[in-house]
């Protein structure tokens, strides 16, 4: 369900209301969404349940798995230690479920980083917390729509940090992952395109050594490795690029570097898929936008998609 205190209630509610195409539970707060869905009058009902295994997925009710029990005059848009624990219980819970094969994938509505700071959780992201609990090594932050992938080699960290953590190594590693998400996308031949870190990829080692001494390395070893992949490309024109169709998916070196591309086409229609889990997990590429929260505006486009892209990957992996 995300952070209470943000808009993931009301946009579970939306999609709920507009019909979901497969069966589905929300694991998060009962209270919470019965308060929000009479808000926004909304004709649902809430069934509580102890298991996935007792779900029904009928029609007007929205099954939940509540693990906590949020005080009603809890405020909208504000930090709230007590949201963040319980948005917290609730990946967690979802993260065992997934593991142990009760749930086919996790689709996740945004969390609140200081909120879960507030509540002593030591992770900056959903992306993090994923990891650990299942203990998978090797991951990557994907975002996607219909016309662009971006896969990032660095995630959660500051920008002056990010030079040191660019080697060979994690690029490689990156540009494999990239390679993963296109094959469970079903993309047989995956074109990959990976992004410089600096102003014209280096310009020869004019700004900066990494484009040549670590990026240019990864990629000629994921080449003799059989993979389809080229650059450093300059990081202005390459999603560009990709956009038009020349490649399939584009590595990125940091955050906002790939995320800024992807999210200025527009929120309603990007995912964020977590690669390299053994279990599928995709997420809106919005925050909890506690500037609107509790306003009845929210849009659920953005997780509506994100479950209609979790169900491919599912299809795929089953095919």
């Amino acid at each position: 369900m995300g952070d209470a205190s943000g808009i993931g209630p009301e946009i579970i509610a939306k999609f709920f209301a507009n019909g979901v195409s497969a069966p589905a539970i929300v694991i998060g707060d009962a209270g919470c969404l019965e308060r929000t869905i009479a808000t926004l009058h909304l004709p649902l009902k809430i069934r509580t349940i102890a298991s996935p295994d007792e779900a029904k997925a009928e029609t007007g009710t929205i099954d939940v798995l509540s693990l906590s029990n949020l005080p009603a005059d809890l405020p909208f848009g504000k930090v709230d230690a007590r949201s963040g624990q319980a948005a917290y219980d609730y990946i967690t819970s979802a993260i065992d479920l997934a593991l142990k094969g009760e749930i086919a994938g996790i689709v996740t509505a945004p969390i609140h980083k200081e909120a879960l700071k507030a509540a002593g959780i030591a992770y900056p992201g959903h992306t993090e917390i994923l990891a650990d609990r299942s203990g998978t090594s090797d991951f990557a932050m994907m975002l996607a729509n219909d016309e662009l992938r971006v896969i990032l080699v660095t995630i959660h960290v500051s920008l002056r940090s990010v030079p040191d953590l660019i080697i060979k190594a994690r690029v490689l590693k990156t540009i494999e992952l990239a390679h993963a998400a296109c094959l469970a996308y079903g993309i047989a031949k995956p074109r990959i395109a990976v992004a410089g870190l600096n102003p014209h990829a280096g310009e020869g080692g004019l700004f900066g050594h990494e484009d040549e001494a670590e990026i240019l390395p990864a990629i000629k070893e994921a080449q003799s490795k059989g993979m389809n992949v080229s650059g450093p490309f300059a990081g202005d024109t390459v999603f560009m690029r990709a956009r038009r169709g020349e490649f399939d998916i584009v590595v990125a070196q940091y955050h906002d570097q790939g995320l800024i591309p992807v999210k200025y086409m527009g929120i309603e229609q990007g995912v964020n898929v977590t690669i390299g889990l053994p279990f599928i997990r995709t997420s809106v590429d919005h925050g909890t936008a506690f500037d609107i929260a509790g306003k009845g505006i929210a849009d659920a486009s953005s997780l509506a998609y994100a479950f209609e892209q979790a169900r491919l990957l599912q299809k795929v992996a089953a095919r």
